[in-house]
């Protein structure tokens, strides 16, 4: 791979431990240096020639030294072409030099914010040019080497010495990485100090398990309004968080009972009094403790018959002040009024000392979209029931199988390891509860890899199946179906949710 001669090279640090061989080794080379107030003087010590940026500004450090980098002839340096003809004709006419690396030490914000409680000092430690002739040079790494941090110092200069001072492309923008990479971290600390030192961040009363230490960061309120009840802890809100995600794909009068994310209960029907009353007779065990959620007003009616129960949280677009005076009865009742959608399109996790991101899954899997694979057909009553199951599993911890029937779900099997531990959970769990799977539908997060869920569905009474499809043997579970007078859709949309 082609490599290119370092000549020239812009040194601005705070810390100057580690720039000596740098310099000695730019000195024995002929390389050019340019260098900054502090880190000028610094170099001037070691008795080796130096040019200061306002010899290629002709402007002064002003502000206290916010502003000195910050000029376009020292910008021009870094992010000129040498394969542009209009890069080469500017650089001549307004006199920029070329500068063929960098090395830049950024103010020690977080160090500063650990180390002092004066917000102007804490505040006067942002880097500014620093940032900017970062980024600037990592966008040219085609053409400027760019070390953004001590911990490079030996490596970088082992491989130039190495090199007799050439470096190659993919060495540059290896270094280009790490200079964004850092770059996003110094501004995430930023971030961070304004969250917590401004209330953009909350501190919780604990994580998962009391040991855990936990905050919360954004604007909450924008989603709901707490009217009633006690603070919201870390488990409550990831139980929000999944209780308006499914309910956000109903328009109908539909109610849900929200457990350790995933829904326990969920009915849909013709007011909120009987969508409560359906949802909690398909687990009212787990719906001890569990959080509640709505889409339509809470009246008194169906505020008499939820009140009966122990429940941490219930989410409701709106009241009945009666509904709420009784509602309220309970000190420790959180109460909250939903005022917007969830509108987060990403998903982000930290694994393995990264992060994980994604799209969320908001993707719209209805009906219209999916293909009937069997001789057997399904009743517009069964395919609203598909269509409701598939809106729930969508929602459920995988492996996940969702029965309903009539628009209420029977019963579940969630967070399974194989999808036959799901069906078979569910329908037992149904039989326990004492609600029959008879002409129920059932909806799978994923596709059948083997028939035998089909059999094992046939024998409880299931009429119709929907799944993504998409198995290598998909035709035996279609003859399996077939053989048993069910009907079975491909979706085409897996809802994998780990």
């Amino acid at each position: 791979m082609q490599k290119t001669k370092i000549n020239s090279v812009l040194i601005s640090v705070f810390n100057k431990e580690g720039i000596d061989d740098f310099c000695k080794e730019f000195y024995k080379n002929n390389i050019e240096i340019y260098s900054t107030g502090g880190t000028k003087k610094h170099i001037e010590k070691l008795n080796i020639s130096v040019k200061s940026i306002e010899s290629i500004t002709g402007y002064p450090s002003i502000l206290g030294g916010r502003v000195k980098t910050l000029h376009p002839k020292i910008f021009g340096s870094l992010l000129s072409r040498s394969d542009n003809n209009e890069d080469k004709h500017d650089q001549k006419k307004y006199d920029i030099p070329k500068i063929d690396m960098l090395i830049v030490d950024l103010y020690p914000f977080k160090e500063t914010v650990l180390t002092s409680k004066d917000e102007n000092k804490i505040i006067e430690k942002i880097d500014i040019g620093g940032v900017s002739l970062i980024r600037a040079a990592a966008k040219n790494y085609s053409e400027v080497l760019v070390v953004s941090s001590k911990k490079q110092y030996k490596i970088i200069l082992d491989e130039l010495i190495n090199n007799n001072f050439s470096t190659n492309k993919e060495f540059k923008k290896k270094n280009a990485y790490e200079a964004f990479k850092l770059v996003a971290d110094y501004d995430n600390e930023i971030k961070e100090y304004f969250e917590k030192n401004n209330n953009y961040s909350k501190q919780l009363r604990y994580g998962e398990n009391p040991h855990q230490k936990a905050t919360f960061t954004g604007e909450i309120k924008e989603i709901f309004e707490k009217i009633h009840g006690k603070e919201l802890s870390y488990n409550n809100l990831l139980d929000v968080d999944s209780a308006l995600k499914l309910i956000s794909e109903f328009d109908e009068t539909t109610f849900a009972i929200i457990k350790h994310n995933n829904a326990c209960g969920i009915a849909s029907s013709f007011d909120v009094h009987s969508s409560y009353k359906l949802a909690l007779e398909a687990d009212p065990i787990s719906a001890f403790g569990g959080v509640l959620v709505a889409n339509k007003t809470i009246d008194e009616t169906a505020s008499k018959a939820i009140n009966k129960l122990f429940f941490e949280i219930i989410i409701a677009p709106k009241y009945t002040s009666k509904a709420l005076k009784l509602l309220k009865s309970k000190k420790n009742r959180i109460i909250l009024i939903q005022k917007k959608q969830i509108t987060n399109r990403r998903s982000i996790r930290t694994i393995l000392n990264g992060t994980l991101q994604q799209d969320m899954d908001t993707i719209q899997n209805n009906r219209k979209n999916w293909k009937l694979v069997t001789e057997t057909r399904a009743s517009l009553f069964e395919l609203e029931d598909l269509e409701f199951a598939n809106k729930i599993v969508k929602y459920s911890k995988s492996n996940a199988i969702v029965l309903v029937k009539n628009k209420q779900m029977v019963s579940s099997g969630v967070g399974q390891t194989s999808r036959i531990d799901a069906l078979n959970f569910a329908i037992n769990k149904a039989k326990r509860i004492g609600l029959d799977t008879n002409n129920s539908v059932m909806a799978s997060d994923a596709f059948f890899p083997f028939p035998d869920c089909v059999q094992i569905a046939f024998k409880a009474g299931i009429n119709s199946i929907v799944q993504p499809g998409g198995s290598i043997k998909d035709d035996l579970s279609i003859i399996a179906c077939n053989e048993n007078k069910i009907s079975m859709f491909f979706s085409g949309i897996r809802h994998f949710y780990h």
